[in-house]
């Protein structure tokens, strides 16, 4: 899952999930509040199956209206997140201290990505998610 409120990043992002592997399967969302209302209907709808829920999300740290902080505190009240573990990194443009330290202290965040994403950065990511089920604690940024 990709949410930035950056149309040009989300479409690079997803090339670069495209061109990594063209089997991943990616949904998109322009801000963390729409990405938020999804997780709530799947909360609703848990016997449907269709719906997938991701292994990874790539998630910005600025955004308007719900930043990507303010994602992670509406994430940690939805209810199936005591069922499955899902790998969160932060992705920004930002190398300020601030935000790495608050990233490295919140309990949900895998770790941070400085912009842009690359193949490389994300192939990392992936590799170190393959076995979700022993989620390391926060990755250096990478």
């Amino acid at each position: 899952m990709l949410i930035d409120d950056n149309k040009i990043d989300l479409f690079v992002n997803q090339r670069i999930l495209e061109k990594y592997n063209p089997n991943v399967k990616t949904r998109v969302f322009n801000n963390a509040i729409s990405a938020i209302s999804f997780f709530k209907l799947m909360e609703l709808n848990a016997n449907i199956k269709s719906v997938a829920i991701p292994d990874v999300i790539l998630l910005d740290v600025n955004m308007p209206e719900m930043n990507g902080f303010n994602f992670f505190e509406e994430f940690k009240q939805l209810n199936f997140m005591n069922t499955r573990t899902i790998e969160i990194y932060m992705v920004s443009s930002s190398m300020c201290p601030d935000d790495i330290n608050k990233a490295r202290n919140e309990p949900y965040c895998a770790g941070y990505i400085t912009k842009p994403l690359t193949v490389n950065k994300l192939k990392k990511v992936l590799q170190k998610s393959v076995n979700i089920e022993q989620h390391e604690p926060f990755k250096k940024i990478i």
